[in-house]
């Protein structure tokens, strides 16, 4: 029996527990800026054939190259014990299982440029296995373990004109200007890369044991990957659009396979609409793929449908699922996992062959440490343990693993940061909206120490896309508004994908407009109504989509105290015609050609309405970014300024569309936008 002094002492010591711990939760720091370069988060999740281990990429930021290190690390699911299996100075992705279990090909740069490198687990040995001159992409072993499938560009001949093209040589020792650059291609530019060269991407073999690459397909197309090997390792079957004219038909691609003996190419399905993402059953008399069909709208869901090798019969499966399909792997010849997007979750389903599906988890998350954006993906075991990256409002990625319906985290990439920061907390809620009772989806963050007796500003944060989704995922820029005293609304407005065909077609040619207009002052109103918003201290931010809503937005109302967009569009008609998205954005947004809907382009535009505006305007834009070009920024900044309204324009120097992908970038936006909006916040 316990003494009197023991009871008194186990007393006292739960009294002090309970008075310490409030006093520790408000000890703990706020999210800060430098708290960015310390987060990490897993990526490229694969689980070996037999299930005994789990590769993946080990995503962290360097404050002195302010760039996010990718190294390879390697967790034991029995044990749940993880090591750095490459972990250096170098880059390493794409880490892929032999079908033996005991080799991993990976891509690297370790020995100069990118090539592809095998590591042999028990002899604890890795090899560089190419000899590449262009970087390969979606490796691919084949069944047998001999070799790796992969793409790669193989750079165009020049055309007739450009060789026709008289250069005289330069004097030795002269310093003549570059050379001009000939563009004769449709495709010509990329976000995130700039100027292409003109190549066209092939499939190529190599041995796994190392050797000369062999290249399997030629002609002037962009054939893409996933690879699928055939069970007997002598086909590959792929998509492309092998149409003289592929580059004006952005939703056109075919199923080909390839003989690796020879290298013939035979047409295995064709017809309108994208065929894509081939998958071998085991026995290999079925194929798995994703349509989509052509029609011209800005969005479609993608179907998963069934090849039967053996009378060449497309059967549709998940016919009533009003979701995009994506990543269909096979669990065995009766049934499919794969993974979709619901109501902001990402969620990995089983399907058999009879159309029964069932949900196995709904928490991929955290590959995306800016925005909530939806992210995440699995991979199978032979054993039927699925291996993924999950994460929630308050972490980023770790490694998960299902098995037999349980499911346990195998890695903590961020308890020793995260762990020690009070963060904002993430609340769900649906409003509907004032346009016509829509409902619509969204969420908002309270600041650390939230009183709902109390008053806070408000930030509206728009998404992108602008079918791009939001969710309950961690967000590193919200939480650093949230840090600052602010209470951040985030959405998923008409037009977000995860709701339905129909939903996501509801801003069809209304992109922007009104319609989006009213969700967010809607969500704005539904806030208010809390009874903890500060009505004097209203804000609105977005980026790319985000960017052109908020935008559009302080032309159309003067609510807000500040606005702050970041890579916006502001005049349609000059964004269509300079970006890198024009083929596909042209047919498949607008109703037509800017030179023949102009009128149309015009009321889409941000600039139609800048005589109205009169809120101070932060604009913020990569000066290299393809997407929404920098002059597009710069006719808003003019504008404003013709107008004299309070405005600033940062420019960011070499950076593309993704303007925060680099640590400092990420800091650098949220606290221009937390200045900006501080000096109009009124007290």
């Amino acid at each position: 029996m316990m003494s009197m002094q023991t009871s008194v002492r186990h007393w006292l010591g739960f009294v002090l527990l309970c008075c310490w711990l409030p006093l520790a939760q408000a000890e703990l720091a706020h999210f800060s800026a430098e708290d960015i370069f310390e987060l990490e988060f897993a990526s490229d999740v694969q689980i070996s054939p037999d299930g005994q281990y789990i590769v993946f990429v080990r995503n962290s930021n360097n404050i002195q190259q302010d760039n996010t290190l990718q190294r390879l690390w390697i967790v034991d699911t029995n044990t749940g014990q993880h090591w750095p299996l490459l972990d250096d100075e170098f880059q390493y992705s794409q880490p892929r299982w032999a079908p033996d279990s005991n080799r991993i090909a990976f891509i690297s740069n370790r020995s100069g440029s990118e090539q592809i490198h095998v590591h042999w687990l028990t002899q604890r040995r890795t090899a560089r296995i190419s000899n590449l001159t262009h970087r390969p992409e979606q490796l691919a072993w084949s069944p047998d373990g001999q070799q790796l499938a992969f793409l790669m560009e193989v750079p165009a001949e020049p055309t007739d004109f450009a060789r026709s093209v008289y250069r005289p040589k330069a004097p030795k020792g002269a310093e003549w200007a570059a050379t001009p650059v000939i563009v004769e291609r449709t495709y010509y530019q990329q976000d995130g890369r700039g100027l292409l060269e003109s190549a066209y991407r092939q499939i190529f073999v190599v041995p796994a044991a190392g050797g000369s690459a062999r290249q399997l397909t030629e002609g002037p197309y962009l054939h893409q990957g996933p690879l699928a090997w055939a069970p007997d390792s002598q086909r590959l079957v792929f998509s492309a659009n092998r149409n003289s004219d592929w580059e004006y038909q952005p939703r056109q691609a075919d199923l080909y396979q390839v003989q690796l003996k020879n290298g013939s190419v035979q047409s295995l399905l064709s017809g309108a609409g994208q065929h894509y993402h081939p998958v071998f059953s085991p026995d290999g008399l079925q194929l798995a793929f994703l349509f989509a069909s052509d029609k011209p709208v800005a969005y479609r869901n993608s179907k998963l449908q069934l090849l039967d090798l053996r009378n060449n019969e497309v059967q549709p499966l998940l016919k009533e699922l009003d979701r995009s399909v994506e990543n269909p792997v096979w669990q065995d010849n009766q049934q499919l996992v794969f993974q979709y997007e619901d109501r902001g979750l990402t969620k990995v389903a089983r399907v058999t062959l009879r159309n029964r599906m069932a949900d196995l988890v709904s928490d991929l998350s955290g590959a995306n440490s800016g925005r909530p954006y939806l992210s995440g993906m699995f991979s199978l075991s032979d054993k039927g343990q699925l291996a993924y990256t999950r994460g929630s409002s308050k972490r980023l990625a770790d490694v998960a693993l299902w098995q037999h319906g349980q499911v346990r985290n195998l890695t903590q990439l961020n308890e020793d940061l995260l762990g020690q920061r009070q963060l904002g907390k993430v609340h769900e809620f649906t409003y509907r909206s004032k346009l016509d009772e829509e409902e619509i989806h969204a969420w908002y963050i309270t600041p650390p120490g939230f009183d709902p007796s109390k008053k806070y500003p408000l930030i509206l944060e728009i998404h992108g896309g602008p079918h791009l989704p939001y969710g309950p995922h961690f967000s590193a820029e919200l939480q650093r508004y949230a840090a600052e005293g602010y209470v951040v609304l985030y959405n998923n407005y008409r037009g977000s994908i995860s709701y339905g065909e129909r939903f996501a077609l509801l801003l069809q040619n209304k992109y922007a407009s009104t319609d989006d207009f009213a969700d967010h002052m809607s969500g704005v109103d539904a806030m208010i109504a809390k009874g903890f918003i500060d009505e004097n201290n209203l804000f609105i931010a977005g980026g790319s989509a985000g960017g052109i809503a908020t935008a559009y937005a302080i032309g159309l109302t003067d609510r807000f105290n500040a606005a702050a967009a970041t890579n916006p569009v502001i005049n349609w008609v000059s964004k269509v015609l300079t970006a890198d998205s024009y083929m596909a954005q042209i047919q498949n947004q607008f109703p037509g050609m800017p030179w023949e809907q102009h009128e149309h382009y015009w009321q889409r535009s941000p600039l139609s309405l800048v005589g109205n505006v009169t809120t101070p305007t932060l604009l913020f834009t990569g000066e290299l970014d393809r997407r929404t070009p920098m002059a597009e920024t710069e006719q808003f900044y003019q504008a404003l300024r013709l107008r004299q309204v309070d405005t600033a324009m940062v420019r960011v120097p070499g950076a593309y569309h993704g303007v925060s992908s680099r640590p400092s970038r990420m800091i650098a936006k949220v606290e221009h936008t937390l200045a900006w909006f501080a000096r109009y916040r009124k007290e």
